[in-house]
Protein backbone atom coordinates (compact mmCIF):
# COMPACT_ATOMS: atom_id res chain seq x y z
CA UNK A 1 0.00 0.00 0.00
CA UNK A 2 1.30 3.38 -1.14
CA UNK A 3 2.09 5.94 1.76
CA UNK A 4 -0.64 9.07 2.23
CA UNK A 5 3.02 11.19 1.26
CA UNK A 6 3.52 8.91 -2.15
CA UNK A 7 -0.51 9.04 -2.86
CA UNK A 8 -0.02 13.13 -2.34
CA UNK A 9 3.10 13.33 -4.09
CA UNK A 10 1.97 11.33 -7.18
CA UNK A 11 -1.39 13.64 -7.51
CA UNK A 12 0.84 16.56 -7.41
CA UNK A 13 3.67 15.29 -10.03
CA UNK A 14 0.70 14.01 -12.70
CA UNK A 15 -1.95 17.36 -11.96
CA UNK A 16 1.37 19.46 -12.68
CA UNK A 17 2.15 17.65 -15.65
CA UNK A 18 -1.12 17.69 -16.70
CA UNK A 19 -1.60 21.45 -16.23
CA UNK A 20 1.62 22.43 -17.75
CA UNK A 21 0.67 21.04 -21.03
CA UNK A 22 -2.54 22.69 -20.61
CA UNK A 23 -4.84 19.42 -20.35
CA UNK A 24 -6.90 21.83 -17.97
CA UNK A 25 -7.89 25.45 -19.90
CA UNK A 26 -6.65 28.67 -18.38
CA UNK A 27 -9.50 29.46 -15.66
CA UNK A 28 -11.11 26.19 -15.65
CA UNK A 29 -12.57 25.19 -12.10
CA UNK A 30 -10.72 22.00 -10.55
CA UNK A 31 -12.69 20.24 -8.80
CA UNK A 32 -11.45 17.91 -5.85
CA UNK A 33 -14.20 15.23 -6.98
CA UNK A 34 -13.54 15.07 -10.42
CA UNK A 35 -9.52 15.27 -9.45
CA UNK A 36 -9.73 12.09 -6.83
CA UNK A 37 -11.46 9.77 -9.92
CA UNK A 38 -9.18 11.12 -12.33
CA UNK A 39 -5.89 10.57 -10.10
CA UNK A 40 -7.18 7.63 -8.01
CA UNK A 41 -6.61 9.07 -4.84
CA UNK A 42 -8.35 10.61 -1.83
CA UNK A 43 -9.19 14.16 -1.41
CA UNK A 44 -6.81 14.97 1.26
CA UNK A 45 -3.88 14.16 -1.62
CA UNK A 46 -5.68 16.53 -4.17
CA UNK A 47 -6.13 19.08 -1.87
CA UNK A 48 -2.43 19.21 -1.00
CA UNK A 49 -1.28 18.48 -4.13
CA UNK A 50 -3.53 21.78 -5.00
CA UNK A 51 -2.23 24.26 -1.82
CA UNK A 52 1.46 23.17 -3.19
CA UNK A 53 0.64 24.19 -6.80
CA UNK A 54 -1.07 27.32 -5.85
CA UNK A 55 2.06 28.20 -4.12
CA UNK A 56 3.91 27.93 -7.46
CA UNK A 57 1.57 29.90 -8.79
CA UNK A 58 -0.15 27.20 -11.50
CA UNK A 59 -3.17 27.59 -9.56
CA UNK A 60 -5.49 30.06 -7.62
CA UNK A 61 -7.40 29.08 -4.86
CA UNK A 62 -10.17 31.06 -3.77
CA UNK A 63 -11.85 31.22 -0.67
CA UNK A 64 -15.25 29.87 -0.31
CA UNK A 65 -15.19 28.88 -4.60
CA UNK A 66 -11.93 26.29 -4.57
CA UNK A 67 -9.25 25.93 -7.17
CA UNK A 68 -9.30 27.39 -10.49
CA UNK A 69 -6.25 26.76 -13.55
CA UNK A 70 -4.12 30.20 -13.08
CA UNK A 71 -5.12 32.87 -16.35
CA UNK A 72 -3.11 33.43 -18.77
CA UNK A 73 -2.42 36.93 -19.57
CA UNK A 74 -0.19 38.54 -22.89
CA UNK A 75 1.27 40.92 -20.38
CA UNK A 76 2.27 38.35 -17.84
CA UNK A 77 3.72 36.49 -21.08
CA UNK A 78 5.79 39.97 -22.04
CA UNK A 79 7.64 39.94 -18.19
CA UNK A 80 8.12 35.90 -18.17
CA UNK A 81 9.55 36.05 -21.66
CA UNK A 82 11.82 39.10 -20.49
CA UNK A 83 12.83 37.93 -17.00
CA UNK A 84 13.88 34.19 -18.31
CA UNK A 85 15.78 35.71 -21.45
CA UNK A 86 17.96 37.32 -18.79
CA UNK A 87 18.01 34.43 -16.66
CA UNK A 88 19.07 31.87 -19.50
CA UNK A 89 21.39 34.24 -20.46
CA UNK A 90 23.34 34.48 -17.51
CA UNK A 91 23.18 30.42 -17.54
CA UNK A 92 24.23 29.97 -20.44
CA UNK A 93 27.41 32.76 -20.64
CA UNK A 94 28.14 30.66 -17.26
CA UNK A 95 28.33 27.57 -18.85
CA UNK A 96 30.74 28.97 -21.86
CA UNK A 97 32.80 29.70 -19.58
CA UNK A 98 33.00 27.05 -16.89
CA UNK A 99 31.63 23.76 -18.71
CA UNK A 100 33.99 21.78 -19.35
CA UNK A 101 33.92 18.20 -21.62
CA UNK A 102 31.23 16.23 -19.20
CA UNK A 103 28.97 19.52 -20.08
CA UNK A 104 29.76 19.42 -23.90
CA UNK A 105 29.07 15.88 -23.86
CA UNK A 106 26.02 16.15 -22.29
CA UNK A 107 24.55 19.01 -24.61
CA UNK A 108 25.63 16.63 -27.81
CA UNK A 109 23.53 13.45 -26.25
CA UNK A 110 20.55 16.02 -25.14
CA UNK A 111 20.34 17.53 -28.53
CA UNK A 112 21.00 14.38 -30.59
CA UNK A 113 17.58 13.17 -28.58
CA UNK A 114 15.96 16.11 -28.80
CA UNK A 115 16.36 16.56 -32.34
CA UNK A 116 15.52 12.54 -32.71
CA UNK A 117 12.19 12.50 -30.80
CA UNK A 118 9.13 12.99 -32.60
CA UNK A 119 7.82 17.18 -32.39
CA UNK A 120 3.80 16.39 -32.95
CA UNK A 121 1.54 13.79 -30.83
CA UNK A 122 -1.05 15.21 -33.17
CA UNK A 123 0.26 17.50 -36.63
CA UNK A 124 -3.37 18.22 -37.75
CA UNK A 125 -4.00 20.15 -34.54
CA UNK A 126 -0.32 20.91 -33.59
CA UNK A 127 -0.03 19.60 -30.49
CA UNK A 128 3.14 18.85 -28.84
CA UNK A 129 4.13 15.42 -28.32
CA UNK A 130 4.61 14.63 -24.30
CA UNK A 131 8.18 13.01 -25.20
CA UNK A 132 9.52 15.82 -27.24
CA UNK A 133 8.85 17.89 -24.29
CA UNK A 134 10.57 15.89 -21.99
CA UNK A 135 13.88 15.98 -24.38
CA UNK A 136 13.03 19.54 -25.27
CA UNK A 137 13.19 20.16 -20.91
CA UNK A 138 16.63 18.33 -21.11
CA UNK A 139 17.85 20.16 -23.78
CA UNK A 140 17.31 23.44 -21.95
CA UNK A 141 18.64 21.92 -18.71
CA UNK A 142 21.83 20.67 -19.96
CA UNK A 143 22.55 23.61 -21.98
CA UNK A 144 22.25 25.93 -18.42
CA UNK A 145 24.09 22.96 -16.03
CA UNK A 146 27.40 23.86 -17.01
CA UNK A 147 27.16 27.31 -15.50
CA UNK A 148 27.64 25.27 -11.71
CA UNK A 149 24.90 28.79 -9.89
CA UNK A 150 22.53 26.47 -7.97
CA UNK A 151 20.35 30.13 -7.54
CA UNK A 152 20.55 30.80 -11.33
CA UNK A 153 19.45 26.93 -12.05
CA UNK A 154 16.47 27.33 -9.55
CA UNK A 155 15.55 30.25 -11.01
CA UNK A 156 15.47 29.32 -14.33
CA UNK A 157 13.80 25.99 -13.65
CA UNK A 158 10.59 27.61 -11.97
CA UNK A 159 10.93 30.57 -15.18
CA UNK A 160 10.96 27.26 -17.37
CA UNK A 161 7.90 25.70 -15.65
CA UNK A 162 5.86 28.71 -15.76
CA UNK A 163 6.64 29.11 -19.70
CA UNK A 164 5.32 25.59 -20.80
CA UNK A 165 1.78 26.09 -20.11
CA UNK A 166 2.24 29.36 -22.81
CA UNK A 167 4.52 26.84 -24.74
CA UNK A 168 1.80 24.41 -24.71
CA UNK A 169 -1.03 26.80 -25.53
CA UNK A 170 0.71 28.41 -28.61
CA UNK A 171 1.25 25.38 -30.58
CA UNK A 172 -1.96 25.54 -32.21
CA UNK A 173 -2.18 29.35 -32.47
CA UNK A 174 0.96 29.43 -34.88
CA UNK A 175 0.97 29.50 -38.54
CA UNK A 176 4.36 29.47 -38.94
CA UNK A 177 6.19 26.77 -39.15
CA UNK A 178 9.58 26.98 -37.25
CA UNK A 179 12.67 24.48 -38.31
CA UNK A 180 12.82 23.31 -33.94
CA UNK A 181 15.69 21.58 -34.52
CA UNK A 182 17.91 24.02 -36.67
CA UNK A 183 17.06 26.30 -33.53
CA UNK A 184 18.01 24.45 -31.53
CA UNK A 185 21.24 23.24 -33.28
CA UNK A 186 22.10 26.52 -33.73
CA UNK A 187 21.80 27.55 -29.92
CA UNK A 188 23.94 24.28 -29.11
CA UNK A 189 26.84 24.36 -31.95
CA UNK A 190 27.48 28.23 -30.63
CA UNK A 191 27.34 27.24 -27.17
CA UNK A 192 29.80 24.54 -27.98
CA UNK A 193 32.10 26.66 -29.64
CA UNK A 194 32.41 29.21 -27.18
CA UNK A 195 30.62 31.89 -28.67
CA UNK A 196 28.62 33.60 -25.82
CA UNK A 197 27.48 36.15 -27.74
CA UNK A 198 26.13 34.58 -30.81
CA UNK A 199 24.80 31.89 -28.66
CA UNK A 200 22.88 34.62 -26.04
CA UNK A 201 21.54 36.21 -29.05
CA UNK A 202 20.14 32.79 -30.95
CA UNK A 203 18.66 31.93 -27.25
CA UNK A 204 16.48 35.04 -26.60
CA UNK A 205 15.46 34.91 -30.24
CA UNK A 206 14.06 31.54 -29.88
CA UNK A 207 12.55 32.16 -26.98
CA UNK A 208 10.93 35.44 -28.00
CA UNK A 209 9.72 33.64 -30.79
CA UNK A 210 6.47 31.80 -28.35
CA UNK A 211 5.58 35.24 -27.20
CA UNK A 212 5.19 36.68 -30.60
CA UNK A 213 3.19 33.81 -31.66
CA UNK A 214 0.60 34.63 -29.09
CA UNK A 215 0.97 38.42 -29.67
CA UNK A 216 0.48 38.08 -33.48
CA UNK A 217 -2.51 35.54 -32.64
CA UNK A 218 -4.08 37.37 -30.35
CA UNK A 219 -4.33 40.78 -32.27
CA UNK A 220 -5.14 39.15 -35.68
CA UNK A 221 -8.69 37.56 -33.56
CA UNK A 222 -6.97 33.73 -34.70
CA UNK A 223 -8.02 30.45 -33.10
CA UNK A 224 -6.37 27.42 -32.40
CA UNK A 225 -7.80 24.33 -34.26
CA UNK A 226 -10.93 22.59 -32.65
CA UNK A 227 -9.88 19.67 -30.35
CA UNK A 228 -6.02 20.73 -29.78
CA UNK A 229 -6.08 19.79 -25.74
CA UNK A 230 -8.60 18.10 -23.16
CA UNK A 231 -9.92 22.16 -22.54
CA UNK A 232 -13.53 23.43 -22.40
CA UNK A 233 -12.90 26.45 -24.59
CA UNK A 234 -16.17 28.45 -22.30
CA UNK A 235 -14.29 28.35 -19.39
CA UNK A 236 -10.61 29.61 -20.73
CA UNK A 237 -9.82 33.64 -19.67
CA UNK A 238 -9.02 35.40 -22.53
CA UNK A 239 -5.62 37.28 -21.63
CA UNK A 240 -5.33 40.11 -18.75
CA UNK A 241 -6.12 43.62 -20.60
CA UNK A 242 -6.96 42.60 -24.14
CA UNK A 243 -10.46 42.46 -25.54
CA UNK A 244 -11.65 38.30 -24.60
CA UNK A 245 -11.27 35.89 -27.38
CA UNK A 246 -12.11 32.63 -27.51
CA UNK A 247 -8.80 30.55 -26.51
CA UNK A 248 -8.62 26.96 -27.30
CA UNK A 249 -5.98 24.46 -26.89
CA UNK A 250 -2.40 23.85 -25.95
CA UNK A 251 4.77 25.56 -29.24
CA UNK A 252 8.67 25.41 -28.53
CA UNK A 253 11.04 27.58 -26.52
Amino acid sequence: MESPTSLTHGAYAELRSQLLACHFAPGEKLKIDDLCRRFAVGSSAVREALSRLASEGFVVSEPQRGFRVAPLSIDALRDLTDVRCSIESLCLRGAIEKGGVEWQSQVVAALHRLTHTPVWADKATRRYSDEYAKAHEIFHEVLAAGCGSPWLLHLRTILFNHSERYRWFSGPLSKVDRDLDKEHREIADAALSRDGERAVALMNEHLQMTAKIMLDAVSSGREPAEKSAKVKPSEAHAPESLPRKRMRGASSA
